[in-house]
């Protein structure tokens, strides 16, 4: 795949550029990811959302949050090869970034959740994750806490509104603001041309050249846009015959069939985004590359056949280190007290 040659263009904005073989141009990330129609996002809902987020005591032991292994302080993940859940247990993937999840058109690595709502519950049974042994015990722990009443009326309206989908949706409400405009890499397709350093330039253009736009396009590099639900997946590696497969044990999971069950589904991850790359070492969904430099080498060699050169790869790792977009300010939110027979 060719790339028109970026540092050719410093007087155009690249916005209305397109490369070759793909519909989309280069693309700047929205200020505001979208929402479902059933899901409007409210104040109210990702205030809510945010305690939940934060909130333990959804978990068997009243020790592991979804801030545990999502931690918007920084990454919006954990740092771990893998994560710790309750009494311990170390989970089997690497804990994907929580920042600009709202833009995966499926959820997880292997996409078996379909929306965030839908992901929003999966860890709460996980018995490795959160532990508990229902949804329904999930929320009779929340409807248990009296000052967990007043949030969901505000949110959701007066009468039963402690309810798992309003849990999901509140949460989802408030993974919907955890977006990261305004990286030099947007300001420079948006017209900035100074917002890259040449040597980003340079990486830019290795970037589409390579071939790695094949797979990392769109606003948050991750994929062509897809119908909600649909997906966009390839299979890592594609090319298996070399080092770094049994290296990194790059095919130890079976990605996607897990879920599935089908075989054709084998090796089939969801393609995540590149962006904040710098803040959510390990990488790959099992966390066993460490640099960023090296999964740039890994990711050319599995699935593109391709040996670059070191001046190449400081290139591109400089590229995605522009894609560090701007962290909205958190704070920790005060939870309701709790009632001191919870978690007996």
């Amino acid at each position: 795949m060719t790339l028109l040659t970026i540092p050719t263009l410093a007087a155009l904005t690249l916005a209305a550029l397109s490369l070759p073989g793909q519909a989309a141009p280069w693309e700047a990330l929205p200020s505001k990811a979208p929402a479902p129609a059933d899901n409007p996002t409210t104040p109210a809902k990702v205030e809510l959302g945010k305690m939940l987020f934060f909130d333990p005591r959804l978990s068997s032991t009243g020790t592991v949050s979804c801030f545990s292994c999502h931690n918007v302080m920084e990454g919006g993940d954990d740092h771990r090869s893998t994560s710790i859940g309750v009494h311990g247990q170390k989970g089997g993937r690497n804990a994907p970034t929580v920042w600009n999840a709202a833009f995966h058109s499926v959820q997880f690595w292997d996409g078996r959740a379909t929306t965030l709502e839908d992901q929003a519950k999966g860890p709460v049974t996980n018995p490795i994750e959160m532990g508990m042994s229902s949804l329904d015990g999930g929320v009779q722990r929340l409807k248990d806490i009296p000052g967990y009443r007043k949030p969901f009326e505000a949110a959701f309206g007066a009468g039963e509104s402690i309810t798992i989908d309003n849990v999901a949706k509140a949460i989802a409400a408030y993974e919907r603001t955890l977006i990261t405009p305004d990286s030099p890499y947007d300001r420079y397709v948006k017209g900035e041309h100074k917002a890259l350093t040449a040597q980003q330039v340079r990486g830019m253009e290795a970037f589409g050249q390579v071939g790695c736009v094949a797979c990392h396009s769109g606003p948050a590099f991750n994929g062509p846009a897809q119908p909600l639900g649909q997906g966009f997946y390839m299979r890592f590696p594609t090319f298996a015959a070399n080092a770094y497969v049994a290296k990194y044990r790059l095919m130890d999971d079976a990605g996607r069939l897990a879920s599935t069950g089908k075989e054709a589904d084998k090796n089939l991850w969801r393609v995540p985004t590149l962006r904040n790359l710098a803040y959510t070492a390990p990488y790959f969904h099992n966390g066993s590359v460490k640099t960023l430099d090296e999964a740039v080498r890994v990711m050319a060699k599995t699935q593109l056949d391709k040996d670059l050169g070191e001046a190449q790869v400081k290139d591109i790792t400089a590229f995605l280190e522009a894609l560090i977009g701007a962290f909205p300010v958190q704070t920790m939110p005060m939870l309701p007290p709790t009632p001191g027979t919870l978690l007996e």
